[in-house]
């Protein structure tokens, strides 16, 4: 509760190729905000200082030294759902029809996809570059299982 730090990521995990240098971590620090509030307004270098000093009082990590890093505002990272959710099938449709173009994480299918999720419409995604398919249909039926969603009541 003392942090306004939202998710960590350890690329390492990913895969080990993509740090050169195995002695080091390279961690993705993501904060929670929109375009304008004050964090998002913060310049590059602040925002870097803020985050360290974050993840320090966290007690994850102790005394780490800051080899680089890079700062990525993501506007409207998550999908709308402002009354117009019903014609997403309209969007998909339209979609498909592009023969090169694939739906990929949240604001590709218009989902609101966990990580795995998105991850797995990248997956489906390279599948049928790869094998020349023309169906879209299962990148599309990624996390369509009811539990998934969220509901609410409109009263």
């Amino acid at each position: 509760p003392n942090v306004q730090l939202g998710r960590i990521q350890i690329f390492n995990n990913w895969s080990p190729y993509l740090v050169r240098d195995p002695d080091t971590i390279w961690l993705g620090l993501e904060y929670f905000c929109e375009a304008g509030e004050e964090l998002w307004c913060r310049a590059d270098d602040e925002i870097t200082r803020f985050a360290r000093n974050e993840l320090q009082s966290t007690g994850l990590v102790a005394g780490c030294t800051v080899l680089d890093s890079t700062v990525v505002r993501v506007p409207k990272a998550y999908p709308s759902y402002s009354g117009a959710y019903a014609d997403v099938g309209r969007v998909q449709e339209y979609l498909s029809s592009l023969e090169n173009l694939y739906p990929l994480g949240r604001n590709g299918t218009h989902s609101y996809n966990n990580q795995d999720h998105s991850m797995l419409t990248a997956m489906q995604s390279v599948d049928h570059l790869l094998n020349a398919s023309q169906s879209k249909n299962d990148v599309w039926n990624i996390n369509t299982e009811k539990e998934y969603h969220e509901t609410f009541d409109r009263n």
